[in-house]
Parts: C-alpha cells; structure tokens; sequence
C-alpha cells in the first residue's frame, strides 16, 4: 500500500486539504498529514485525525518515542510557502516538515512542491533561485501561470480553493508508475 506524506505549511489554502487526503485514499492510499507550526493553524486537526486515522504530527519526536506514522512512499508538500521552499533548497530542516523533505529528497522520494504565494513574495529571487535549483535537482514543482493563480499581496485567502490539489496528486502517481 502507498503511504503519501502531505506536508502543509502556513497558508489559507491548507484549510482545503481533506479535498487531497479523500482523493489519495480515493486510490487506496494510506495518508499521512504533517505540518509546520504555523500550518497547523489553517488546519482541522481533528476531522484530520479522524479522516486518516493518524496524529498530525507538527514536531520532532523525542529521542527514543517511536514513529507514529508509517514510512512515505512519497510526499506533496502543499501549500509550500516561501519560507518552506528557500530553506529546503537551501538544506535547512528546522522544522519537522522540512527535515522531512529533505531526509526524503535522499531517500529518492518522490516529491511535488506546490508553492502558494502572492506575487510581491513570488518576485524575492531567492524564492525563484531556490525553486530552479529544486527543480534540477528532481522536485517536481507545481507553479506558475495556468497553474497556481498570481495574486496580489493580501488576495490569497479568496483563492484559496484554487489549490491544484488534484494536480498534485496526479504528479505523485506518474513518478510511482515510472519507478
């Protein structure tokens, strides 16, 4: 059975991840949910909980405390924001998420990105700098015009059921289908 790792971070557009998680289990995934610290406050930890049947993990397990999820067999880190994408590119894992990414970027996961930004983020180079070099090094990224709407700082929220969930989903099973 294929364990999907969904990884959200600090966005309006989280709030609509059950959409993902029913599509994934859909297809008779197990899914995994995991956020940044401030993800969880866009998320409803308990429908969660109860639509996949595991914690919502948000931090680092103490030393020696067992996994409670089962290992990924891939991971949609969605909506990935800014902060996210530059230190993940960057190697940085300060938070479980992103040591999660990074840990499974080497164990040759399959990974789709979907960024989540307003365009005044967006324009930061390091943010385009950080989303070439994910690029090149495998990750799929899911942004850009036709993909993800532009929108001006503040206008976010009122997008938010934009989120290319399916899309993203769609991306993970072509990477499992080529391996």
């Amino acid at each position: 059975m294929t364990v999907l790792y969904v990884l959200i971070c600090g966005s309006p557009a989280a709030q609509q991840v059950g959409r993902l998680v029913t599509a994934a289990q859909e297809i008779g995934w197990t899914v995994c949910v995991i956020t940044t610290p401030d993800g969880r406050k866009f998320v409803d930890v308990p429908a969660l909980i109860e639509q996949t049947g595991y914690a919502v993990r948000s931090t680092f397990k103490n030393p020696g405390e067992p996994d409670l999820l089962p290992p990924a067999d891939a991971m949609i880190v969605a909506p990935a924001t800014v902060n996210t994408i530059c230190k993940w590119a960057a190697g940085i894992a300060d938070t479980l998420v992103l040591g999660l990414l990074v840990e499974g970027f080497g164990k040759g996961l399959p990974i789709v990105a979907v960024p989540w930004t307003n365009s005044a983020m967006a324009a930061f180079p390091a943010f385009v700098e950080a989303l070439d070099r994910l690029r090149r090094w495998g990750v799929t990224i899911l942004w850009g015009e036709g993909v993800i709407p532009q929108f001006a700082p503040g206008q976010g929220e009122g997008l938010a059921a934009a989120m290319p969930w399916e899309a993203a989903l769609i991306e993970v099973r072509k990477h499992l289908d080529e391996e």
